[in-house]
């Protein structure tokens, strides 16, 4: 009697221990941490207009991405700390807690191994931009997939995987700097580039001399979402709930119209 006296002791203990550890467990997750700091650190790259816009000058942020993030942080009572990186550092810097989340980011399988996704809250394509004096040249996306032909493409980014799997023959590019890649076409030092058809609208925009080639359709139709600690789900859970409750009160549609965040019309 005594043994098992001892053996249920040993049980309960065993058992609290676990209990204890899941707590400090849930005490360590990232919402927690924001809180107590008071701060919010979202990682972004400040180079892909309109989500996210850095001025160099003042080093002031702007743009869909900013205003939906200085939302959420309001809503935590904390105050927002915007943290420089690049596409090929956006995964590592939320692994390696140089911030809590991200910004925008396409969803791809890749990511979602080493990083965990927020819910969905708007979808983006990709679309060849050539200037206007190549546009009759393309039609399909089939005539891209020529050696006489070079593709820009942001390194780090979907798009560039997405040249690398539908155009094999023809000749590629990788910009390092996001904000120098429709330089390339401007300067006539590539044929094309390709971008999400949110970039697409505004670079045609803002150059008259650009066009989106009337290919046959947009292609890898992607959510976006941001990035967060896979492990984290009760950070995860709370930004779901924040967005799911958002999107019921139509603010991210509010946002999207202000930006000028429109599906182009390439057909």
């Amino acid at each position: 009697m005594k043994a098992w006296y001892i053996k249920s002791g040993a049980l309960i203990v065993c058992i609290l221990m676990a209990l204890l550890s899941g707590v400090t467990h849930a005490a360590k997750s990232r919402l927690t941490e924001i809180l107590d700091r008071g701060t919010l650190r979202v990682g972004t790259t400040g180079d892909w207009s309109p989500m996210t816009m850095r001025d160099p000058a003042t080093n002031f942020y702007r743009g869909f991405d900013i205003d939906i993030t200085t939302e959420l942080a309001k809503d935590l009572g904390v105050t927002v700390e915007y943290v420089p990186t690049t596409w090929k550092k956006l995964v590592n810097g939320v692994v390696t807690d140089k911030y809590d989340m991200t910004g925008s980011a396409s969803l791809n399988m890749h990511r979602a191994r080493l990083a965990g996704y927020s819910d969905t809250y708007y979808h983006l394509a990709f679309v060849p931009v050539v200037t206007k004096a190549n546009a009759k040249r393309f039609r399909k996306w089939s005539d891209f997939n020529a050696s006489s032909v070079i593709l820009t493409t942001t390194a780090g980014t979907v798009q560039q995987s997405l040249v690398e799997e539908l155009l094999p023959n023809a000749r590629k590019h990788a910009s390092e700097n996001a904000k120098l890649t429709h330089q390339y076409l401007l300067d006539n030092k590539t044929t094309a580039i390709v971008t999400s058809n949110i970039e697409a609208a505004t670079l045609v925009k803002r150059y008259p001399q650009l066009s989106v080639a009337k290919v046959d359709g947009m292609r890898l139709p992607t959510p976006i979402a941001m990035l967060l600690p896979k492990e984290d789900q009760v950070w995860i859970n709370y930004v779901n709930h924040w967005i799911e409750l958002k999107q019921t009160q139509g603010f991210f549609d509010r946002v999207a119209k202000k930006w000028g965040l429109v599906e182009l019309d390439v057909k």
